[in-house]
This record gives structure tokens, sequence and C-alpha cells, in this order.
């Protein structure tokens, strides 16, 4: 008995001390796992933001939230006051005396600089800065306008403007606008003004500059300057239709810029987005809002940022190029704040910079589904309550605008009645099996 009282309690206490022992391992791998996890977690957005093309979007997809909104805010203006106070590269004038001949002669030979696919860029910062064009101030008028539609708005003052990027070979698309989404009937009564915007076609394209000139005489509804029309000035093209509006249409209400490949319904953009029975508004700017998006810093992307020209981690919030509308006073505004920030190759980023600067905030609109940067499938109800709908061939865009107008006033009875039909089979799908 002595033995085993001796013995026997410290094998207990070492049972007990064990399970203690056990139950405290299994908490703290536990909560290995769970960091573990949470690291994971965020080191896959991080992954997610360095791929090319991620979602299709301009800039690369990260977490929203991660920054506290005053960081993030804090880092914004570090980078606007670096795209201040870094040297300024000032892009050559055009001569005086340009004629049309002349002007796509100088386009040519590069006079904003870029023919090369940013892939295959040096990636010597300098390089880059020269090959883009990118990086230095606009002038206040930077290019000579080769076509110009000055008096467009001298006996009135338009409700709405379309601004539409285009590019000089898009004939077909200017046309099949011209007969839907573009037309001044659609306006119903308001003033309205439809403006192709273009810059120089490279001899390559195959589309000569007096076709465009013939077109303009007969729509009288194309601006265009002489810098080469590329992807990578898109910026320039943006800040050429702002300009324009700021000085031949300054009395405009609001303004839409978007591109050559979009669906826009304009009734439903007039009617109920902005409403011309109330007075025009000021410091307006809305579009699909894009927050918390950082720059892309993969260098084959045709989206790379790179850090020399931003440096932050977050762009500050900006509207979806594909689309925005803004009241006409922006214009102006825009186009001044642009003189004093060096340029950057992404439009929709840039514009958003000048906002930031102006301290404008877009606003969102009263739908989120409304303005849309991809392509929404097609079906009358559908699209009689949006505004913009991305990548539309023109054959596309006829066919589906005729097919929305001829059922614009019972748009969604056809889906009412599709959506109580497929009820009604599987209400009697159901009492067959039971």
């Amino acid at each position: 008995m002595q033995w085993r009282r001796r013995h026997c309690c410290p094998i207990k206490m070492t049972w007990n001390v064990k399970r203690s022992l056990f139950r405290t391992h299994v908490v703290g791998l536990l909560s290995l796992a769970l960091l573990f996890t949470i690291f994971l977690f965020f080191s896959h957005q991080d992954w997610l933001s360095s791929r090319p093309g991620f979602r299709e979007n301009p800039v690369a997809y990260t977490m929203r939230g991660l920054r506290p909104l005053k960081e993030r805010a804090e880092g914004n203006q570090s980078s606007l006051r670096s795209l201040l106070r870094e040297p300024i590269y000032f892009p050559p004038k055009p001569p005086v005396n340009f004629s049309s001949h002349q002007a796509e002669a100088a386009a040519a030979q590069g006079m904003v600089g870029l023919e090369i696919s940013l892939s295959a860029n040096n990636t010597n910062t300098n390089s880059l800065h020269r090959e883009m064009g990118v990086g230095g101030q606009l002038a206040a008028q930077p290019y000579r306008y080769v076509l110009n539609e000055p008096y467009k708005c001298r006996d009135s003052s338009p409700f709405l403007i379309l601004l539409i990027a285009a590019e000089p070979r898009q004939v077909e698309a200017r046309n099949a606008i011209r007969q839907t989404w573009g037309n001044e009937s659609v306006a119903m009564g308001l003033g309205f003004v439809r403006i192709f915007l273009l810059g120089m076609g490279s001899s390559s394209d195959g589309y000569p500059q007096a076709a465009i000139e013939e077109e303009s005489f007969q729509h009288h509804d194309i601006i265009q300057q002489a810098y080469m029309d590329t992807y990578y000035n898109l910026t320039i093209k943006t800040l050429m239709g702002m300009n324009w509006v700021a000085e031949y249409c300054p009395h405009a209400w609001y303004v839409m810029k978007t591109d050559s490949d979009m669906f826009v319904n304009t009734e439903y953009l007039i009617q109920k987005l902005l409403k011309p029975d109330l007075p025009p508004r000021h410091n307006y700017f809305t579009g699909y809002l894009m927050r918390g998006y950082a720059p892309n810093r993969n260098k084959d992307s045709k989206w790379y940022m790179p850090p020399e020209l931003y440096s932050s981690e977050r762009y500050p919030i900006f509207c979806s190029g594909t689309g925005y509308v803004f009241s006409g006073d922006m214009a102006a505004k825009i186009y001044q704040a642009s003189l004093s920030i060096r340029r950057l190759h992404l439009e929709d980023v840039y514009v958003g910079i000048c906002l930031a600067k102006l301290r404008v905030d877009p606003v969102p609109p009263p739908n989120e589904f409304l303005f849309n940067h991809w392509r929404v499938s097609y079906s009358s109800c559908k699209y009689s309550h949006l505004i913009t709908s991305h990548q539309f061939q023109p054959s596309e865009l006829i066919k589906y605008w005729n097919h929305l107008q001829s059922n614009k006033h019972n748009a969604c009875i056809n889906m009412t009645k599709e959506k109580s039909s497929r009820l009604r089979h599987r209400k009697l799908h159901w009492e067959r099996i039971r």
C-alpha cells in the first residue's frame, strides 16, 4: 500500500498534465492554422493584383478596405504631389500652318511618340516616358485641329453632348451610332450634340484621311487633332473633347464621354438619370465607380503603370472610361486641372486624378447596374433599364437597338410571361412526381 501511495499520485498527475498540454497544443495548432490561412488569403490577393488582364480592367483588382480611408487618401495626395514635383517633359507643338496632308505626315512620324506596344518596350524609365509620350504636361493648346466643328452650339445651349472616342478607320461604327443611340431623334426635342473624337491614322490603317474629311463634310460631327490615334493617346483624345466643350459649348447642361463599341440607352440616360425637368447640376460626375484599385505593375501588361509615374499603392476613385457622365461646367475644370498634372496613359485613371485634385467626388449612380463596362446579355427588359453595355459590333448595335425600340413600351411583358410559364411548368412537374 505504501508503494502504491508513493507511485500512484505522480502517475495520476502526469496524466492530468499531459491532457492539459495536449489541449494547449491543439489550441495553438488551430491558431497557427488560422493565421496561416489569413496569410495565404492576403498573399493570394496580392498575386491576383499582379496578373495581367485580371477581370479585363485597366488596373489590377485588390481587396477593398485593406488600408484605412485616411491612409489611402494620404497616399493618393502624396502621389498627386509627386506628379507635380517631378521634372516635366513638354511634347513638341506642331507647325501653325497645318494642312490635313501635313498633319498626317507629322502624325506618321510620331508626334506624340508611341507606335510600339509596351510589351516590346525597353523598361528603362526615360525610354518608357519617351515612347509613351507621358510624364509631361499638356500645353494649353498642344495640337492643332485638323477637323473642327466650332459652330455646333452657336445658337443653342444643348442639354447633352456625346463625346465618342473612335478610331479613324471605324466608319461602320460611327454610321451605326448615327442610326441608333447617337441619333438626334433620341433627345426628344432637347438640345443634343454628337461629336466623334479622332486622332490621326497611320498609313498602315488603309483608311485615307480624305475619306474622313468627306465624312466630316457630310455629317459635321467629327473633331480631329494632329496626334497619333493610339490606345496610349486616349488621354489626349479625352482632354481634346473636354477642351472642345469648354471652348465651343460652355453652356451645355451635361456631357457623356463613351466609346465607339458601346451600346448607350440615351433615352433612359436623359429621362431617368439626368432628368431635364430639374435644374442643371454642377460639379457632377458619375459612371461605373472604380474603388480601391491598384496600379498594375506587370511590365508585360498594356495597363502597366510604372511606379516612377504613379508611386501610390492605390488610385483615387475614378469612373470606367467606357462611359461616364458629368455636368457641363466640369469640362473646363477638368481640362484646367490637367494642365498642372503630368499626363498618364490610362485615361479614366487620369480623369480620376484630375477630379481628386479638384476635390470633386464621383457620385454613385442610382443603380449600380446602370453603367456596365462589360457585355450584358441582351433582353429588351434588361436593356430598357440600363445606360451602357460594352463590346458591340456595328451590326449587333443596329439589330438590338431596333429590337429595343420596337419593344420599348412592353419591354418586360414577354419576360414576365416567360417567368410565369416556367413557374407553371415547374408546378405541374412537381405535382406529377407526387
